[in-house]
């Protein structure tokens, strides 16, 4: 009884206890997906510098986002089960190369056609980016603190946001857009840092030595429990896609042509909004852990459905500032649960591939959705678009209500 004792209490004070590798995997994951965040908003907030070189439209726009999402979705399902099958860390710096090189030939794009090709090639790398880091730290952290961890890591997408104004604010608005995608090839200076002395997850490396990490992408369908989970996941993630970037590829270009605002308010406005973002997000990772999964992500979606609402009939750039912070809080805030929460649903020979296959299969219907955005945008107006984003959110609920379990406190297999 008392070894029993004493064991638990062992395990108690190391749940406590950050190791150097855990934190290695945290920084190296972060970091990613904060370069990650980079490129992706980079052509939210630098569109208006580029259609003057291409002529283009708003629904060139929604092209342009539409096909970098779809390029994530198959990089997420490609890389994702490569990493299952030959290592996180490894296949997590082929997607960084990936994504780095590409923006980096955007700078160079002669036209339209060009530019979409290689916004499509670096949405390969982005869309593997995600879900490997996250398996990474998913699997490095102990269950009491998973939730918070992986939170940290989707924090990283909202510093690279604010990275993104600043480079086209600073940069783009003197130098012009070209040099703006230029920046984007530093990521692979980061490259050989994430590979060195990293080591993969033990859990992983003990399945590579018993020969079991194949590929294992039936298991996100192995019974009629795990299928209605996938799916209900799957809503979830489009859903979270959906607002997102409907919400900060969008606003930015809704404030400079319809409210006829200087460019500086679209800077503001994005700084903004992310700062809420980046609270929302560390406080639902606390709270996924203190409290559960499901109540934390009802709670936020209704409260996301209900502000989007009264947020897109508002017109004074005043009000649009500060609470954008408020609406960023909550619509963006659930980014710091779905690491975990991905991670929780699958054992380890299927964790990496459900983590990018359903956060990108989301991803890449939130981006047919940016086509549908930007029609409502031509036909009305981009405040009426982004007003129906409040009914998404609803749905969201209604997956976590009847179709996701609760997996708090869930040892991983």
């Amino acid at each position: 009884m008392k070894t029993e004792a004493n064991a638990a209490l062992q395990a108690e004070s190391e749940s406590k206890c950050t190791t150097p590798y855990q934190k290695r995997t945290l920084f190296a994951s972060t970091v990613g997906y904060a370069l990650d965040g980079m490129d992706m908003m980079i052509l939210g907030v630098c569109f208006s510098l580029i259609s003057g070189s291409f002529n283009l439209t708003k629904t060139d726009l929604g092209t342009l986002t539409s096909v970098t999402l779809l390029g994530a979705v198959l990089g997420g399902i490609l890389f994702g089960i490569l990493a299952d099958k030959y290592g996180r860390v490894r296949v997590f710096s082929w997607t960084i190369l990936i994504f780095s090189l590409f923006t980096g030939l955007c700078a160079i794009s002669p036209n339209y056609e060009c530019f979409l090709i290689f916004r499509f090639l670096s949405g390969l790398g982005l869309g593997g980016e995600f879900g490997i880091g996250m398996t990474l730290v998913s699997e490095s952290w102990p269950k009491n603190k998973r939730s918070r961890a992986t939170s940290i890591v989707a924090l990283g997408f909202q510093v690279g946001i604010i990275l993104a104004a600043l480079t086209v604010y600073f940069i783009g608005k003197i130098y012009g857009w070209r040099w703006v995608f230029a920046v984007g090839v530093l990521p692979a200076l980061f490259v050989a840092w994430t590979r060195k002395g990293l080591k993969e997850p033990e859990i992983w490396q003990n399945l590579k030595n018993q020969n079991k990490n194949k590929i294992a992408i039936g298991k996100l369908f192995k019974d009629p429990r795990t299928v209605a989970t996938t799916i209900g996941l799957t809503i979830a993630c489009a859903v979270q896609n959906f607002g997102f970037h409907g919400l900060i590829v969008w606003m930015p270009n809704m404030i400079a042509t319809e409210l006829k605002l200087p460019f500086k308010d679209t800077m503001f406005w994005t700084i903004s909004t992310t700062i809420g973002m980046s609270l929302g997000i560390l406080i639902f990772g606390w709270l996924c852990d203190k409290f559960g999964r499901r109540p934390s992500y009802i709670l936020f979606l209704f409260v996301s459905a209900v502000s989007i609402w009264f947020y897109f009939q508002q017109t004074d750039m005043v009000i649009l500032i500060i609470f954008g912070s408020v609406i960023g809080f909550f619509v963006n805030g659930m980014m710091g649960g779905y690491g975990a929460l991905l991670a929780e649903h699958y054992p380890t020979d299927a964790r990496s591939s459900a983590e990018n296959i359903i956060f990108n299969v989301g991803r890449g219907i939130a981006g047919v959705s940016q086509v549908l955005i930007a029609y409502l945008a031509t036909v009305y107006s981009i405040s009426y678009a982004l007003a129906l984003l409040s009914a998404a959110y609803l749905l969201s609920a209604a997956a976590f209500v009847f179709l996701i379990p609760e997996s708090k406190g869930k040892e991983l297999e």
